[in-house]
């Protein structure tokens, strides 16, 4: 039985309570939930139904509870119920009700723990949008890693989610990116405001390979050529090694886009009709203080040039206008003030700010050798790259890393320990329980056993506390995935994998034998114990899946 089997078990209860005691059963929600109690000797499951609708009807929350009890002790599946405090109902089901989970699991296969609850939510999820200036550095491909595992939580949960990388192409820091070609172009060190590291010279070396005539141009119409084709190869470059990352966005959406079409003057305007700009010394202000910002905006200076501010402010009009109705934007540390003015932008344009738009930020990534933070790049410089970490310790190890943590925490990933082969290392402590149950499974077949029809499965042979430990583990994976995305926290699932589901698969693996011993007859306790291992194969592969990490079925 399902946690949200049993759920409705409960709610059927109370329906018959209700019918039974005359009470209006319009106070009965449409649905209700059951959890696991802290301490797994309360029982299975917990319920608080009889709390939440004594004040709705009337009657004390402990008589509720024992009406409860008595007719959920009633129901199939059911071992007992007791009613604790004030009116708890603590659960517990038999083996059978229990062990049902296993077969439910395995047929389901990457469909498990997938649901609706997010339904009908259209989100735009951007992340990473790194300039093009540069490799993506250590702090981008945390929320590379982050921002694509909630993509799938976001999925997985009912969401139709459109994710989106923004290559900011124009402005200042573009041009200084084309002088730095152009002087490593000439052999000249690159301008005091300008870009370092390798990198520079190999892209200027591409680009006059491209177009050698470049070397006989000016110096303004050389920089226009080594703007144009060095910002193409470092798109490709990035989207290059995002996709070796396992990351690919729906959409790449250019900034030079928005000044060609003409969209930041239609969002000057939409801002004007709704009566939050003003004219001050020749500038065009937005009055985002009406809302909370620390001081007001300026969108277009005096000079006529547009501010970075009045793309945001176009970008996001955008997004909204192309039917999005939530906008999250994934932010590295430094942009903590964003945060003020971008909300009080959202409110100027007549949206609610808590419901339209939302942004999160992520704090620093380290990367340590030796126990001391590396600092420099062979190739960028000044900055650790997502090459970098990945020749360090690998894409699944690098994921994992980024995504176990929550992104408002800095954290260190310490290379000796994430290239470790032993059950220290996290992402290894879980893909050897990916690889121990398909080596299982394959063993298993080896000497003629196999699960069989499912109709032949006997679930209350799964009667051991380390089966039950499992399968309480596993239960809890729809919940975990649903909670994970609701708070946009992916590392949720990671700690999940490991701390329930590897934790307690080991434990079952070391005191209840899958595979028969020598020539000892083949049982229907094998069996059964055959279901629950591929069951936690399917949850462990469900979950690394939604984190970006393989699943190996030999390590």
């Amino acid at each position: 039985m399902t946690p949200a089997e049993l759920a409705s078990v409960v709610l059927a209860a109370a329906h018959a309570v209700f019918e039974q005691r005359g009470l209006d059963r319009a106070a009965l929600p449409a649905s209700t939930v059951v959890e696991r109690p802290r301490n797994p000797e309360h029982g299975d499951y917990a319920s608080t139904l009889a709390l939440q609708l004594s004040k709705k009807v009337g009657v004390p929350p402990r008589e509720l509870a024992t009406a409860l009890a008595d007719e959920l002790g009633r129901a199939e599946g059911v071992k007992s119920v007791e009613i604790a405090g004030p009116g708890f109902l603590n659960i517990r089901l038999d083996a059978a009700a229990a062990g049902q989970l296993a077969r439910v699991i395995v047929e389901a296969g990457a469909e498990y723990g997938r649901s609706d609850r997010l339904a009908g939510e259209k989100i735009n999820l951007e992340f990473v949008s790194a300039n093009p200036t540069g490799p993506v550095h250590i702090g981008g491909v945390r929320w590379a890693a982050v921002g694509d595992a909630l993509s799938r939580l976001l999925r997985a949960t009912g969401a139709d989610v459109g994710t989106e990388y923004y290559f900011n192409d124009a402005g200042s820091q573009i041009d200084r990116f084309a002088r730095s070609l152009l002087a490593a172009a000439k052999g000249e060190p690159a301008p005091e405001d300008g870009y370092g590291g390798a990198y520079i010279a190999e892209i200027a070396a591409e680009v006059q390979a491209r177009r050698p005539e470049v070397s006989s141009l000016d110096d303004d119409a050389a920089q226009e050529v080594f703007r144009v084709e060095g910002v193409a190869l470092m798109f490709d470059e990035i989207r290059s090694s995002l996709r070796d990352f396992g990351v690919e966005f729906d959409t790449y959406f250019n900034e030079k886009d928005l000044h060609d079409r003409g969209e930041l003057d239609l969002a000057l305007n939409r801002l004007r009709e709704q009566g939050h700009l003003y004219e001050s010394e020749g500038a065009t202000w937005l009055r985002t203080t009406d809302f909370g910002d620390d001081k007001d905006r300026v969108l277009r200076k005096s000079n006529g040039e547009w501010t970075y501010f009045a793309a945001d402010c176009a970008y996001y009009l955008d997004k909204r206008e192309r039917g999005f109705e939530r906008v999250v934007i994934m932010l590295g540390a430094d942009h903590h003030g964003y945060i003020g003015r971008m909300k009080a932008m959202s409110a100027c344009f007549g949206d609610d700010p808590e419901r339209n738009l939302e942004i999160l930020i992520g704090q620093l990534v380290n990367l340590l050798r030796d126990g001391a933070p590396m600092r420099m790049s062979k190739r960028a410089g000044t900055v650790i790259t997502l090459e970098d970490l990945v020749d360090a310790i690998g894409v699944d190890a690098s994921r994992y890393a980024l995504a176990r943590y929550s992104s408002d925490s800095p954290i260190d990933i310490d290379i000796e320990l994430w290239t470790r082969a032993t059950r220290d290392n996290p992402v290894y402590y879980v893909q050897y329980v990916a690889a121990r149950t398909a080596g299982v499974a394959r063993n298993a077949a080896e000497v003629g056993l196999v699960p069989g029809d499912a109709d032949a499965f006997r679930p209350e042979l799964l009667a051991h506390e380390k089966e039950n430990e499992l399968l309480k583990a596993l239960a809890q994976f729809p919940a975990v995935v649903a909670t994970a995305a609701e708070l946009r926290e992916p590392h949720r699932v990671a700690r999940y994998l490991e701390e329930s589901v590897a934790a307690s698969y080991h434990r079952f693996y070391d005191n209840c034998r899958v595979l028969p011993l020598g020539d000892e007859e083949i049982t229907d306790l094998h069996r059964a114990r055959l279901w629950l291992n591929n069951a936690t194969r399917t949850v462990i592969a469900n979950g690394l899946h939604l984190l970006g990490v393989s699943a190996p079925e030999r390590m």
